[in-house]
């Protein structure tokens, strides 16, 4: 959601920040725009729309050497040139980008702004009159300083001063924001892949922190003023990771990618002898917990459910699987020693971190599975375990989810293994089945592209059913189907189809059916039957070793307990395809966002 990118050095600005707002579109956006200041002042370029829309606005001749930009996901107000960022106060002279939502907009607006004349219906709008406000009683920093303490909500904030050429202001709380060096320049950005053409050593700015950036130098201020110095890393990515290379789109390039990061997961978590490797520290907290909750979102959650049937079944350890945006309002009862792990491909998830900030201050222990180091949710939590799936820019998530269950498959096995349970699975073997799986389901995407037409090209809706494993497979097929294809689809158990949802079904409604669990088989093929006798056009999805004469696809067989690995990537192929016959944007779906960083 949103996205910030700022630079301060000797080069034309405008081209530096265009580029960088182009690698946040994978985040979701409505609106773009970019606050240059040159020494004929400052001037702002906005637009409706994508970023080519805002390069066609963009004037080519104003010389600028510092600079903001922007990417909006509308909140408050709908997506116009007047609500897209920058915003500017109303004498012009401050220039302000923000990521977040401010929760007491009304209260300041109505205690402080009551006589200003608003052009937009923003909450950043705000922010950037009150500072202009605080201006005239003290310097820029002190405005800067006294607006933050003001403000509720989360927020990550830019802010140029006409009056100052050779210098952005920043401060961020609960959005994610880094800071980059480079030689004779520095950045801000919302996430580093924003700014590898320029640079990958950056700086982690924390909550409540105010930083001067400039040419050459980076000053952090925490809460009291005080200068606070902290050294800096290098971003550990491969920028040629993050192009679409010979693929049509972003998200056809991360299902095929998935074979090689289930190569580089069993390459990392294993030493030289084949064993099983995870950090002595994360063994400590398995050891010293009495169940697990797993806080995640959207695809991350379905992961968790899988993640659940690994702990249980194999180290015999309770576990709960958690929506994080109900967690943090309505905590359940809690055990004696609770383990927390948090899912969530960016790390930046804004509920979960919400769950992660309350559960902190009850002394809890916590883990965080990601795909991104230096993420937000791997910083705050005590532990982290990495994805090693390379970075994802489709919105639709297909190869961290299937990274997530990997690696909660190693940590439970490892769990098992401290608990002395024989689980009776050699996994890594098992996972190198796995990955030749995937490889061959993605030799047969014409096949699953076939299956589209038969099933999908016209229809308006559909749905997905299984059961135990199958079921939470069918719940990320129907997920993925909807984001991307805007095909209204529902994922259920399929025992519960008579409970209720079998009367949606009528004459060509589209039911999958996956099946790849021996003990339940007859069973969803039971529930097939029942919706086809209600005129459903059903598509079986099964595995070898249980297929029947009719089924639609038959994938590779691999350890039932591993199913989910191998059958979702059918599914993800399905919402592929059927978006791609729509005409879809594959990647940069409706209203959706790739992180999703406001509660």
């Amino acid at each position: 959601m949103c996205g910030i990118v700022g630079y301060v050095g000797n080069d034309d600005v405008k081209e530096i920040l265009l580029k960088g707002l182009e690698k946040l579109e994978y985040r979701g956006y409505d609106s773009a725009g970019i606050g240059v200041r040159g020494d004929d002042g400052v001037k702002v370029f906005k637009e409706k729309g994508r970023i080519k829309a805002l390069r066609e606005k963009v004037d080519a001749d104003f010389n600028a050497t510092v600079g903001i930009g922007h990417t909006r996901w509308a909140t408050h107000g709908e997506p116009s040139v007047v609500n897209a960022h920058p915003h500017q106060d109303s004498e012009g002279r401050f220039t302000l980008v923000h990521n977040g939502v401010i929760e007491n907009y009304s209260q300041v607006r109505n205690e402080y702004l009551s006589g200003v004349e608003f052009v937009s219906d923003t909450d950043t709008e705000i922010i950037v009159e009150l500072i202009a406000k605080f201006a005239k009683e003290g310097t820029t920093e002190e405005a800067f300083k006294k607006a933050l303490d003001v403000l509720h909500g989360s927020f990550a904030l830019g802010l140029m001063d006409r009056d100052d050429k050779d210098v952005i202001y920043v401060a961020k709380n609960k959005s994610p924001l880094l800071l980059g060096k480079g030689e004779d320049f520095n950045v801000i950005t919302s996430d580093a892949m924003a700014m590898l053409h320029l640079t990958n050593e950056f700086v982690e700015l924390m909550d409540g922190e105010v930083v001067l950036l400039k040419q050459d130098e980076i000053i952090i201020k925490d809460d009291e003023g005080n200068v606070v110095e902290r050294d800096s890393y290098i971003a550990e990515i491969d920028a040629s990771e993050t192009e679409k290379g010979t693929y049509d789109h972003y998200m056809l390039k991360e299902i095929n990618d998935q074979p090689a990061a289930m190569r580089k997961i069993i390459q990392e978590y294993q030493d030289e002898a084949g064993n099983l490797k995870i950090d002595s520290s994360i063994i400590e907290q398995l050891n010293n917990s009495d169940r697990i909750y797993i806080i995640a979102a959207g695809t991350s959650y379905h992961a968790g459910l899988i993640g659940k049937e690994f702990f249980e079944k194999w180290a015999g350890v309770p576990t709960e699987v958690h929506v994080a945006s109900e967690f943090v309002y309505n905590t359940p009862l809690l055990s004696e020693k609770p383990l927390f792990i948090f899912i969530s491909q960016s790390g930046e998830t804004a509920d979960s971190r919400a769950v992660l900030v309350d559960i902190k201050k009850r002394g809890h222990k916590s883990l965080t599975v990601t795909n991104v180091p230096g993420s937000t949710l791997s910083r705050e939590a005590d532990e982290t375990l990495i994805l090693h799936a390379g970075p994802e820019i489709a919105v639709a998530s297909t190869k961290a989810y299937t990274a997530q269950i990997a690696v909660l498959s190693i940590l439970a096995q490892v769990a098992a293994r401290e608990l002395g349970r024989d689980t009776g699975i050699e996994l890594m073997k098992e996972l190198a089945k796995v990955t030749t799986a995937i490889t061959a389901i993605i030799e047969d995407a014409p096949k699953i592209e076939a299956i589209v037409k038969d099933y999908l090209e016209t229809s308006r809706n559909a749905f997905f059913i299984g059961r135990t494993l199958d079921y939470y497979v069918g719940l990320e097929g129907a997920l993925k189907l909807k984001e991307i294809s805007y095909i209204q689809a529902e994922g259920f158990a399929g025992g519960e189809l008579k409970h209720g949802t079998i009367a949606l079904i009528e004459e060509g409604t589209p039911v999958f059916a996956l099946t790849t669990q021996e003990k339940v088989n007859l069973n969803i093929r039971g529930n097939a039957q029942e919706v086809a006798a209600r005129g459903a056009n059903v598509c079986t999805v099964s595995m070898e070793g249980l297929d029947q004469e009719g089924d639609a696809y038959v994938i590779p067989r691999v350890h039932s307990s591993l199913t989910a690995l191998v059958s979702v990537v059918v599914y993800q192929f399905v919402s592929y395809y059927a978006a791609l016959h729509r005409g879809n944007d594959v990647d940069k779906p409706r209203n959706l966002a790739k992180s999703v960083t406001v509660e």
